[in-house]
C-alpha cells in the first residue's frame, strides 16, 4: 500500500474515500508515486476498511487533496513539483470524477506549473462550497505558489488571494482546506503553524495556533473541529507534540487531543497522522504518508 494522502467521508457517512500514492517500492520515489504506475489513486472503502471502488490510475504523479461534494463527485488534487513534472501530461491539476470514476472537470494546465488564472504550482487541496464554489489551496511549499484561488462550480474563474509571509492572509506552504457549518473557509497555513479563517469573499477572520503545525482540517456533524498535526517537533514547532486535536468550531476551544502515533512522543516528525476524516458515529479515520496506514 502506497502513502496515504487525503481522507474524506462519503455524503452517505458509510463509506470513507482516501488518496492512496500508488508506489511504495522506494522511499527515493517520494513526491512521484505514480508518476510510472498504472494504480488506481482514488479508493473508496467502507467502514471496516474493504475496497468497494477505486480509479483514477495513470491521471496523477502525486495526488495529494481530496474533497466529496454533495452530489457525491469526488475531486482530487495532484500537487506533483515542479522538477519532477514531466510536461504536458500530468501534474498540477485539480480534477472532479463522478462518483463512478468519470472525469467530469479539470482545471489547470496539465504538466505546467504557473501562477496565472488557468495554473496551478503544486496544488494541496480543493474543497467544494455548498452554492458550488471551489476553492483549491495552490502551493504545497514555500518556493511554490502560496494562494489560495475560487472558481465557480462551472470552473469559471472568480478571484485568488495570495502572498508569501507571516502577517494575515498571508501564508507558507497551504496544506489544507475545510468549510465549517457557518460557511468559513479554514486554511492550513502549515509552515507558519496556525490556521487562518476566511470568509468565502477572502477577507481574513481570524488565526488560530491553538491547533499545533496543522496538515488536515476535518467537521463533523456536530461542527467539531479535528487538525491533524504530523510535523510538530522541536525544529519546525517547539513545546509542540504531534496528533489529533479536537475542538468546538465555533469557539476555537480545544477539548481532546489525541497522541499520534498511539503514546510515542519520540516518533521523527512526518510520521504521525497527516490527514483526518470522521463518520457519523464520532469514529476518525487517520491518514498517514510515511507508515502508509489508513488507520
Amino acid at each position: 500500500m502506497g502513502a496515504v494522502g487525503g481522507v474524506t467521508m462519503d455524503p452517505d457517512g458509510k463509506h470513507v474515500w482516501a488518496v492512496i500514492r500508488c508506489d511504495a517500492s522506494a522511499p527515493e520515489r517520494f513526491g512521484n508515486e505514480c508518476l510510472d504506475s498504472d494504480l488506481d489513486p482514488v479508493v473508496k472503502f467502507d467502514l471496516n476498511g474493504n475496497v468497494v471502488k477505486s480509479f483514477g490510475g495513470g491521471l496523477f504523479i502525486w495526488p495529494h487533496g481530496i474533497d466529496v461534494d454533495p452530489a457525491g463527485n469526488v475531486w482530487v488534487t495532484d500537487a506533483v513539483s515542479a522538477v519532477r513534472t514531466p510536461r504536458g501530461t500530468r501534474g498540477h491539476q485539480v480534477i472532479k470524477f463522478s462518483p463512478q470514476g468519470k472525469i467530469l472537470m479539470t482545471l489547470g494546465t496539465p504538466g505546467v506549473p504557473g501562477s496565472g488564472r488557468n495554473s496551478f504550482n503544486a496544488p494541496s487541496d480543493v474543497v467544494v462550497a455548498d452554492n458550488g464554489d471551489i476553492f483549491v489551496a495552490d502551493g504545497h511549499a514555500d518556493d511554490t505558489n502560496n494562494r489560495i484561488m475560487k472558481f465557480s462550480s462551472n470552473g469559471r474563474f472568480i478571484k485568488q488571494w495570495e502572498k508569501t509571509g507571516y502577517g494575515p492572509g498571508e501564508f507558507r506552504t497551504l496544506h489544507a482546506l475545510a468549510i465549517d457549518k457557518r460557511g468559513r473557509l479554514f486554511v492550513a497555513d502549515r509552515s507558519n503553524n496556525r490556521i487562518q479563517i476566511f470568509d468565502q469573499d477572502g477577507n481574513f477572520h481570524a488565526m488560530w495556533a491553538q491547533f499545533g503545525r496543522p496538515s488536515g482540517i476535518y467537521f463533523d456533524r456536530h461542527d467539531r473541529i479535528y487538525v491533524a498535526d504530523s510535523e510538530s517537533d522541536n525544529v519546525q514547532n517547539p513545546d509542540w507534540e504531534m496528533g489529533i486535536r479536537i475542538g468546538d468550531a465555533k469557539t476555537g476551544w480545544v477539548h481532546a487531543f489525541v497522541l499520534f502515533p498511539w503514546g510515542d512522543p519520540n516518533v521523527i516528525a512526518g510520521n504521525g497522522a497527516e490527514f483526518v476524516a470522521v463518520d457519523d458515529d464520532g469514529n476518525m479515520y487517520a491518514g498517514e504518508p510515511k507508515p502508509r496506514n489508513l488507520q
